[in-house]
C-alpha cells in the first residue's frame, strides 16, 4: 500500500488502476474525470458536490439518506416517454420497442445529414465520433444477434467497432483510424437492422426464456449460453443509450458547424 499524505497530484492519470478499499480524506477532486469506474459501495462523507455531471447505472444510491435511483428513473422516463417501452416484458414488446427505435434513428440520421460530412468524424468530449457510434451499434448487433442468438463464430465486419474497454481479440476487429462516408455505415446499419427486424418477427414469448446455444469459437461475447432476453435487452439499450448520446453530441457539431455571424460596421 502507498500512502499519499500532503502530496499534490494534480494532473495525474490513473488508467486500469484498483483502489479497492482506498481511503480518500481531505483530498480535493475538482475537475477531476472517472470513467469506466466502479464506485459499489463506496461511501462519501462531508462532500461538496456542485456543477457535476454524473452518467450510469443507479441502483440504491442514496444522497443524504434518500435512494435517488427511482427518482432519476421517474423523471427520465417523464422526459422520454418510449423510454418505458425499452423494458419489454414479452414478444410484441420487443417489436414494439424495435419499431420505436427506428423511427427515432430516423430522425437522428436526417439530422446528421444536414451537417458537413467532416463533423461526423468528430467526437466530442472524447465520446464516439457520429460516425463511431454507428459502426459500435454494428459491433453490437453482430455481437450479440449474429453470433450470440443466430451462433455465427465470427459475424464481424472489418468496420465494427468495439467498445474501449474491451480487451484486444484478433477476430474482433476494432479499427480506430477508419473513416468511412456516412452512405457506407448506414448501408452496414440497414443490413443488421434488418436481421434483427427478423430475429423479431419469428420471436415468440416462449423463445425469450430460451438459452442460447453456445459458440466454441473466440470472439465476443465470450463462447457460452445467454437467455435470449439477456441478447435482445442488451441491443434495446444500446440503441436507446447511444442515441440520445448522438443527439447530445449533434447539439454540439451543430454548433460548431453555424458560421459566425458577419460583422456590421
Amino acid at each position: 500500500m502507498t500512502d499519499f499524505r500532503g502530496e499534490d497530484l494534480t494532473g495525474s492519470a490513473f488508467d486500469d488502476v484498483h483502489l479497492n478499499g482506498a481511503r480518500f480524506h481531505d483530498v480535493d477532486l475538482t475537475g477531476a474525470r472517472f470513467q469506466l469506474v466502479d464506485l459499489t459501495g463506496v461511501t462519501i462523507r462531508g462532500a461538496l458536490m456542485a456543477n457535476m455531471d454524473i452518467s450510469g447505472e443507479l441502483e440504491n444510491v442514496r444522497i443524504n439518506g434518500v435512494d435517488v435511483a427511482p427518482l432519476v428513473e421517474a423523471e427520465l422516463d417523464r422526459r422520454y416517454p418510449d423510454r418505458a417501452r425499452m423494458r419489454p416484458v414479452d414478444a410484441d414488446g420487443y417489436r414494439e420497442a424495435w419499431a420505436i427505435l427506428e423511427r427515432l434513428w430516423s430522425q437522428t440520421v436526417a439530422r446528421a445529414r444536414r451537417l458537413d460530412p467532416d463533423l461526423l468524424h468528430e467526437q466530442v468530449d472524447g465520446e464516439y465520433s457520429f460516425i463511431e457510434t454507428l459502426r459500435h451499434l454494428v459491433f453490437a448487433t453482430d455481437a450479440w444477434i449474429k453470433r450470440a442468438v443466430l451462433g455465427e463464430p465470427s459475424p464481424w465486419d472489418p468496420l465494427d467497432l468495439s467498445h474501449d474497454e474491451m480487451p484486444d481479440s484478433p477476430p474482433v476487429p476494432r479499427d480506430r483510424t477508419a473513416r468511412p462516408s456516412l452512405d457506407q455505415v448506414l448501408a452496414l446499419r440497414a443490413d443488421r437492422m434488418a436481421t434483427m427486424r427478423q430475429v423479431l418477427a419469428g420471436l415468440t414469448d416462449a423463445r425469450l426464456a430460451d438459452l442460447t446455444e453456445p459458440v466454441t469459437e473466440p470472439g465476443y461475447p465470450e463462447p457460452q449460453s445467454y437467455p435470449v432476453r439477456r441478447c435482445l435487452g442488451a441491443i434495446l439499450n444500446e440503441e436507446w443509450e447511444h442515441r440520445l448520446y448522438a443527439e447530445r453530441d449533434l447539439d454540439a457539431l451543430e454548433s460548431r458547424g453555424t458560421p459566425e455571424p458577419a460583422a456590421v460596421f
